[in-house]
């Protein structure tokens, strides 16, 4: 299978120098629309299919963000690698503003999304133990050190609802977790994207010190909105770095992200919807097709 890297991110990331015969396309979704149309192009040989999160002029707060429409597209596209380009707030002193984390967990306290694209007429569950796929990872890393990036590799994201920032209170309780980072648009995009059997990282940006940190106050959003004007040309770098490393030839993830869906259908054949199957035929007609 050949390789189609996909970009979740920001506005600023389908301007990429290199970015070759880039064009938007729509593509429809029977989870419904997606958060905008996606930019199809290509790096180096590769195709690179480009989804702006929030849509195009930031349209879309991470509450409102239909994650399930915004995989399938993905999916639909060929995508067979994933990578999430995410701002998020650090809960260890450690990662200032400007640092790159490339997370390997998440703890999910979003509330009011559509979390999986499985329900009743075909229900399933994927494992999502390790939520990334550590190849990727790899790739993501390589090129972080080859661009002299500020990276740290590994780490838990916290994922909470908004859109509002945390309280002090919060802040503090997710530190006294471990985690390592905040933000408020990976979950359950990662959960989803198992389910579409995706390979799946994610960089997460650091913007600002959340609400915990005594000498740095509450989060600044023009402070945040700065860093993020700073971080795109980083931005870019990397995912030229990543489309230049990345194999052209899939490779299988080791830890199953692309055989996700082989024993976690639980509905007989005889039990299933009929009308759930067709909106599911990108995401899982792999395995509903044998």
């Amino acid at each position: 299978m050949q390789a189609v890297l996909g970009i979740i991110g920001g506005s600023g990331l389908y301007n990429i120098p290199g970015f070759e015969n880039a064009r938007w396309e729509r593509i429809e979704s029977p989870w419904g629309e997606p958060s905008d149309d996606v930019c199809i192009g290509e790096i180096d040989g590769l195709k690179v299919v480009f989804l702006p999160r929030h849509g195009r002029g930031h349209v879309h707060s991470p509450s409102e963000i239909n994650y399930r429409a915004n995989i399938d597209v993905l999916k639909r596209a060929g995508v067979t690698d994933l990578i999430s380009v995410s701002a998020c707030g650090s809960l260890k002193e450690e990662y200032a503003p400007g640092t790159f984390v490339l997370v390997d967990q998440f703890i999910d306290r979003t509330f009011a999304r559509e979390k999986s694209f499985f329900g009743t007429g075909c229900v399933a569950h994927v494992s999502v133990a390790d939520p990334v796929s550590p190849l990727l990872v790899d790739v993501v890393e390589g090129a972080c050190q080859e661009e002299g990036l500020t990276y740290s590799r590994g780490g838990t994201y916290l994922a909470m609802e908004g859109p509002q920032f945390s309280s002090k209170a919060e802040s503090h309780l997710y530190r006294s977790w471990g985690c390592d980072v905040i933000g408020m648009t990976n979950m359950p995009e990662a959960k989803l994207a198992r389910e579409a059997e995706i390979s799946y990282s994610t960089v997460a940006m650091v913007t600002d010190y959340d609400s915990w940190h005594a000498d740095h106050g509450n989060v600044d959003i023009n402070a945040i909105i700065k860093v993020l004007h700073e971080n795109v040309e980083s931005a870019q770098k990397l995912v030229l770095a990543v489309a230049r490393k990345l194999p052209r030839e899939h490779q299988q993830c080791p830890i199953g992200s692309n055989t996700a869906l082989d024993f976690a259908i639980m509905t007989a054949e005889d039990k299933r919807d009929p009308e759930l199957l067709a909106k599911l035929d990108a995401v899982a007609g792999r395995v509903l097709k044998k």
